[in-house]
């Protein structure tokens, strides 16, 4: 009499352990999307933050002067992110794809921008990438995007 007491009590308990297992997702579904982290401090919002590398040779020789520089700036970046930037210089290096020649840029702006974001936001950052590039006869201009919390 125990016996069958025991089996049935043990396939109740397999029965409702089985009820909480998730189910196993199919190789081709998506990853399931995560809900954004919240930010620490009650100021903060979500924002896109970009860092931008704008190297200031020119191709076929020449730099890109300062005042050249400040009236890009001023020109096509502030206009399209006028809530605010911070620009650093740097020192750069890349590889050129064509050559496999290692080139270097002891004078390179690099541009930190926080933004929240809008559907016109990629065209915002396009007209200043491809702005610079035009302009100054650039192969690129390097960008990193990230989400963030911030507040100014």
């Amino acid at each position: 009499m125990a016996r069958p007491l025991a089996r049935l009590m043990a396939a109740t308990l397999f029965s409702l352990l089985a009820g909480c297992a998730a189910p196993m997702p199919s190789p081709s579904a998506p990853p399931p999307v995560r809900a954004p982290h919240a930010c620490l401090l009650p100021s903060q919002q979500r924002m896109l933050v970009a860092e931008l590398f704008f190297g200031r040779g020119i191709h076929g020789g020449g730099r890109v002067s300062n005042a050249e520089w400040a009236n890009f700036l001023a020109t096509v970046i502030t206009p399209n992110f006028p809530d605010g930037l911070t620009v650093f210089d740097g020192y750069g290096q890349s590889r050129s794809p064509a050559t496999g020649i290692i080139g270097r840029s002891p004078r390179v702006k690099i541009v930190l921008i926080a933004v929240k974001r809008s559907p016109d936001l990629p065209s915002r950052f396009a007209a200043v990438i491809d702005g610079y590039k035009r302009r100054f006869r650039q192969r690129s201009v390097g960008i990193i995007t990230r989400d963030a919390c911030a507040a100014f």
